[in-house]
């Protein structure tokens, strides 16, 4: 049992069903026997145990280390810090969304953090009070506010939906996680543009000492980067294959090589077309990995050179010579950053 390495997953909120999936896409299944049940597994590390906890207890877990390794959103993370919790990957690509100040649409004259000083300045001077600001990310929200210059606050303990904060009227303003901005609407609320505290998305999160200290845990963390690292760059690229006619496999490979755009990851493969048919000239399939964002113009001069039945699939991994991210985080172990 001292050779099992446990991750901590988010067991419910916004990112408890995209983190199952989001590994799932990166072929780290999670079986999980019993909706109910608190634990799991990853069939893809045999031994690495799941366990399910909310998004705080996440970072809790590792942080004491119940758990070694654990996804969160960077939000919690950032207001609840420890010096035994390491950040290994900052950002999952999914669960984005944004820490602010909003205020109410009524209060039309306050579009930015400098007018929010001057309220504040102005409750305590004419209304004899502090700005009561609703959240529940106290240390954060503490740390901003004194850091734009604004001390004379009451950080409120917000119950339930906090956007109604300010209509009930147990606050004046809120400081909350935000994604779309719909919510915010619906309770007459507005975010201030210069107001975001912190952007927060999905991220990895690793126990400092088991890192240093079990090599289990660390060949763990390495198997994870590489799936996820893998994973994450093959979003940006699709497999291209054509078929194109030419003299050889050299002047084929010269005219999809004189583009940029489609000397793809390594330059294409080419190979020969046994044709059945005895169609006139020989033929060639050219299969290249191509960017996603260069896609539409890398087909067309494709065409341009006489490439036909262009077929074009998603590519699910891209593994490179190591995991960018975990020899990231040797580095960073290395020299004590957090």
């Amino acid at each position: 049992m001292t050779h099992r390495v446990t991750l901590a997953l988010p067991s419910k909120g916004a990112i408890a069903e995209p983190t199952l999936n989001f590994l799932r896409d990166c072929g780290l299944r999670v079986d999980k026997p019993n909706p109910r049940q608190y634990t799991g597994s990853l069939p893809a590390i045999p031994n690495v145990d799941v366990l399910f906890q909310r998004v705080t207890d996440v970072v809790y877990k590792v942080a004491d280390g119940t758990a070694h390794l654990g996804i969160t959103g960077l939000d919690v993370v950032r207001e609840h810090p420890h010096d035994n919790l390491i950040v290994i990957h900052e950002d999952l690509k999914y669960g984005q969304c944004k820490l602010l100040v909003a205020v109410p649409e009524a209060w039309v004259d306050v579009e930015s953090i400098t007018d929010l000083v001057d309220v504040a300045l102005d409750f305590r001077e004419y209304n004899r009070r502090n700005l009561r600001v609703a959240t529940t990310y106290t240390n954060l929200a503490r740390q901003y506010l004194h850091e734009q210059g604004i001390h004379h606050f009451t950080l409120v303990n917000a119950e339930g939906a906090i956007e109604a904060a300010p209509t009930i009227g147990y606050a004046d303003i809120i400081i909350d996680l935000a994604q779309t901005g719909t919510t915010l609407r619906e309770n007459h609320l507005k975010a201030l543009p210069d107001g975001v505290i912190i952007d927060s998305q999905a991220c990895l999160i690793g126990n400092v000492e088991a890192l240093q200290t079990r090599p289990e845990v660390l060949e763990a963390t390495r198997v994870l980067t590489e799936y996820i690292d893998a994973a994450l760059h093959g979003r940006n690229y699709y497999q291209v294959t054509v078929n194109i006619r030419g003299d050889s496999a050299e002047d084929v490979a010269r005219k999809v090589a004189a583009n940029p755009l489609t000397r793809g990851l390594q330059g294409p493969t080419v190979a020969p077309i046994y044709s059945p048919n005895g169609d006139s000239g020989p033929w060639f399939t050219v299969t290249i990995v191509i960017s996603g964002k260069d896609l539409l113009s890398a087909v067309e001069h494709l065409r341009c050179i006489g490439a036909t039945q262009s077929v074009v699939v998603p590519v699910r991994y891209v593994f490179h010579e190591a995991s960018v991210t975990f020899n990231r985080l040797i580095q960073r172990l290395e020299s004590g950053a957090r």
